[in-house]
């Protein structure tokens, strides 16, 4: 059908506010409202192509938000007499708000005048706002080097109608947002995560290769604890390991600049992503010159970090595995080539510190696998003291598949030390944590789990106990949930590292009967009713003949 122009401005004004008042008033919250909104005008567009379109204007947005803050705060100060920035004329006033070190020394991007939200706003209901929109990115591409070629510059396609980009501009401009940037403007970096996880739950299995659930990240960060030091994921994504650790600095009275952030992702599309979500966050980010594969285009190939957190592709074949071999990466074995998971840790173990951690997810088969060598770089890891935890995680947490993970901690070293100035560690040399958290979780959808706060919080608790961390409980070995284990104990076990081998049941664990008093009473048990049961045999038989004898008679 066809929509005029007028039709567009009256009606999807309206429609905007009824969307956002219909979902306020079911309780939701502002996120899930302007995901509804923005979705209803998708229309038939793919949620992949869509992802762009929404993303890459939050963006525009925020980053226009910013200047403008700043630019109306230098307008206010260049007329004050008590501020050190007060100018005494209408030109100074005019070369101050337009001096570009005055943004850059705040980490404010440059946006041009005429390039700004409120002028794509004005533009909103202009037939060539797909053209504007572009402009706008290429201006400011232009004017901020470290931009260069992460924008989006396609919006003037004809498949982006001026009734779909119109009421994008509209809706990411209405008041209920306005509100909550006043408050805080990190409210956009908000609105971008939670847009990514809602396009990775609507793409299913290809959202994965973008984005890792929230709760995942959150209990891989509060696990690892990075206080401070070098940052590293060498499979990025959009960068939503940054973002979490970025949050736990904060959330632990430090401050940005603490963690050095370090990444590389090897699909263009989701490493413009992840320049946009940390730009977004103020999150000054190292993802190299450009996407790049981290096993045969390492671009950090000098980094040692103290910290390596990541969520790489499961199970992955042809990575490049014949290129490879022999490569000093593989210090505990050559990696099988129809399968990455291996060369994953050990490309992390490389790029660590000696007194480094890393944390990384990988599918279920890692713990126990004995194809193309597996087993015996497993054995390995292990066998050098290596592996510091393993967390076994319910099935359905991920978009990309519905089988159970796993979490591997590793780490250099397990001596007695300081994981920040306040934060000492016990030796736990020879010693190994099993979690099982296999049957935690809440449905959250059909097809998908969330683990709930509490139960975050009980699995990093655990982990942070049984280290010998000081604020906390002291560590014991729950039947069912958690065990410190011996090398030697997973030796015995051929180095299988599934949790449920150790942690045992808790029903298992209150049967405190001795096995051989066990066997006793129940051979008891047994003769006992095998005597009763040729008593009753004997009874039956002896009843039965006195009825046929009574028929006799």
């Amino acid at each position: 059908m066809f929509v005029t122009q007028s039709t567009f401005v009256l009606g999807h004004k309206e429609e905007f506010k009824l969307a956002i008042k219909t979902n306020k008033s079911a309780a939701a919250s502002l996120d899930d409202a302007l995901w509804e909104a923005a979705n209803q005008l998708r229309s038939n567009m793919d949620a992949a192509e869509y992802k762009h379109v929404v993303l890459g204007l939050i963006f525009l947005k925020y980053v226009s938000d910013v200047f403008e803050k700043r630019h109306a705060e230098l307008e206010r100060l260049s007329v004050d007499e008590s501020s050190d920035y007060f100018m005494p004329t209408e030109y100074a006033r005019e070369q101050l708000v337009e001096d570009r070190d005055e943004y850059a020394g705040e980490g404010i991007f440059w946006i041009p005048d005429g390039h700004r939200w409120s002028d794509l706003r004005k533009s909103a209901k202009q037939v060539d706002i797909g053209g504007r929109i572009d402009a706008a990115m290429e201006a400011i591409e232009k004017e901020n080097p470290t931009l260069k070629g992460v924008l989006p510059k396609n919006y003037a396609r004809r498949e982006l109608t001026p009734q779909m980009l119109g009421g994008l501009v509209d809706l990411f401009s209405n008041e209920d947002l306005a509100a909550k940037e006043h408050e805080s403007l990190d409210v956009l970096g908000r609105v971008f995560e939670f847009m990514l996880s809602k396009f990775a739950s609507a793409e299913g299995k290809l959202g994965g290769e973008f984005f890792t659930p929230r709760s995942v990240v959150k209990l891989m960060v509060d696990m690892l604890e990075p206080f401070n030091g070098r940052v590293y994921d060498p499979a990025c994504g959009s960068g939503g390991m940054f973002v979490q650790a970025d949050r736990f600095v904060k959330a632990h009275g430090g401050v940005r600049n603490d963690i050095s952030v370090f990444g590389q992702e090897q699909n263009p599309t989701t490493w413009r992503l992840a320049k946009m979500n940390l730009a977004l966050r103020g999150i000054e980010a190292n993802l190299g010159p450009q996407w790049g594969d981290s096993f045969t285009n390492d671009l950090h190939p000098d980094l040692r970090a103290d910290f390596v957190i990541a969520n790489p592709p499961f199970n992955i074949k042809n990575w490049g595995a014949e290129k490879l071999a022999g490569d000093v990466r593989w210090q505990y074995g050559n990696p099988p080539a129809n399968n990455a998971n291996f060369a994953w840790i050990q490309h992390m173990l490389h790029h660590l510190k000696p007194t480094g951690t890393m944390a990384t997810v990988l599918a279920n088969g890692s713990l126990s696998s004995e194809t193309g060598g597996e087993g015996g770089i497993r054995k390995n890891l292990v066998d050098k003291d290596l592996v510091e935890c393993i967390v076994a995680l319910p099935g359905q947490l991920f978009f990309t598949t519905q089988i159970a993970v796993c979490l591997w901690f590793l780490t250099k070293d397990k001596s007695e030390r300081r994981v920040s100035s306040e934060r000492p560690q016990r030796s736990r040399r020879g010693e190994v944590l099993f979690i099982d958290a296999s049957k935690l979780g809440n449905l959250v959808s059909r097809t998908n789990k969330e683990l709930t706060e509490a139960e975050l919080e009980n699995i990093s608790e655990t982990f942070h106990a049984w280290r010998g961390e000081p604020d906390g409980r002291v560590y014991e070995d729950v039947p069912g949930f958690c065990a410190s284990v011996s090398l030697d104990q997973i030796a015995a076990h051929g180095h299988v590292l599934t949790p449920g081998r150790y942690v045992g049941s808790k029903a298992e664990q209150e049967d405190s009967e001795p096995l051989n008093v066990k066997i006793e009473r129940l051979t008891k048990d047994v003769k006992h009713g095998f005597d009763r049961r040729a008593h009753l045999q004997s009874e039956v038989l002896t009843a039965l003949e006195m009825v046929r004898n009574k028929q006799v008679d």
